[in-house]
């Protein structure tokens, strides 16, 4: 199954697995540095590792998640639930990787064949309450104005004008609701007065897409109601998708929120594991993690991503240098979160937790 699997060799990051920085980015005055209690930079810019790449990525994740949802529902029939619920995390991971599937498609990069492409888009939209056609308008202006007011994938942290405490607010929901907030925050887009959403097709076929979410999520809950099945609906579909709308919504902030730069290097973090978990992780989200890539080349299907790690080493003053592991960007993205922002266009970026300057002691 993995026989087109591709071993790939990419810079390392400068920093080892147990290394954090809030000064995870190029300065003027000094060379990239760590806080004094993680210890030195491992490695030199020659080391190399491997990363595992395949083009059956995507259907050996839906299989694996379809499989998932089999056992789930057997453990729930036979009362096992302490089975059920680690089945309930590990299901509730590849969802998150059909979700990156998703945008995936938006970019025509899932599928060769862009019939099946626009099908697999509709259908994973269906299923997570999203149009597909609005979410692909919405994220090429994501690319298009990264981490600028234009830019309403990030809202409400690339506004100058919101408060704090609605910022905070924000980050709660969506961090602890992603299920319901996506969808509001890409309908919001899409019904809001003066929506950039304007060509007439384009707003025919959202508004074909969202009655066929209608449609489909009315003809599902009538069949579980009818049939009385609502705690396997509720074990093996919502518990799973719930745990999954939050992870897609904190690596969202992982890649964006609290970094005050507006390019794919300075307002991108991005994830070259140093360790098996760690690609075997980047392989089930589709290379993700090397987000950073993504932005600088968004015509590269994700087994090419890795191919293009170099290009995610800090080269000008407030790029952010790639972090080894998940661990330790939430725990820069941490730092950031009392005060939830995004850009360079904010007039006091300077004091932000991340810069140089502020978290040097």
């Amino acid at each position: 199954m993995f026989a087109e699997a591709r071993k790939t060799k990419t810079p390392r990051s400068p920093y080892s697995s147990s290394q954090v920085s809030h000064q995870h980015m190029i300065t003027d005055s000094a060379p990239l540095s760590v806080n004094a209690d993680a210890g030195p930079p491992c490695g030199d810019s020659d080391e190399q590792h491997i990363h595992w790449v395949s083009r059956a990525a995507f259907p050996l994740i839906s299989a694996a998640m379809i499989l998932s949802q089999v056992a789930l529902g057997f453990a729930v029939f036979h009362g096992w639930y302490w089975l059920a619920v680690p089945l309930v995390l590990v299901t509730s991971h590849f969802m998150h990787g059909l979700l990156i599937g998703f945008h995936e498609a938006s970019h025509g990069l899932l599928r060769k064949n862009k019939l099946l492409n626009e099908i697999d888009g509709v259908l994973a939209g269906v299923l997570s309450f999203m149009s597909f056609t609005l979410y692909r308008a919405a994220h090429q202006k994501h690319h298009m104005y990264l981490a600028t007011e234009r830019d309403e994938e990030l809202w409400p942290f690339v506004n100058v004008d919101s408060p704090r405490w609605v910022r905070r607010l924000v980050a709660f929901i969506e961090l602890n609701a992603g299920l319901a907030f996506t969808p509001f925050l890409f309908w919001r887009m899409f019904f809001r007065k003066n929506s950039f959403v304007r060509a007439r097709k384009v707003r025919r076929r959202i508004w074909g897409e969202f009655f066929l979410i209608i449609a489909t999520w009315a003809a599902i809950l009538s069949a579980v109601a009818h049939f009385q099945v609502w705690s396997y609906f509720l074990w093996i579909f919502f518990a799973p998708g719930y745990i999954a709308g939050n992870l897609q919504s904190w690596r969202k902030y992982i890649e964006h929120v609290g970094l005050s730069g507006h390019t794919a290097k300075s307002a991108t973090r991005s994830i070259i594991a140093d360790t098996w978990s760690g690609r075997l992780l980047s392989l089930t989200l589709l290379h993700e993690p090397f987000h950073g890539v993504h932005h600088i080349k968004a015509g590269l299907p994700h087994t090419e991503l890795p191919l293009h790690a170099n290009l995610l080493q800090p080269s000008i003053v407030g790029e952010v240098a790639p972090f080894p592991n998940y661990r330790s960007a939430f725990k820069h993205l941490w730092a950031q979160l009392p005060d939830p922002r995004a850009g360079s266009h904010w007039p006091d970026k300077a004091a932000l937790p991340d810069s140089p300057t502020a978290s040097t002691p």
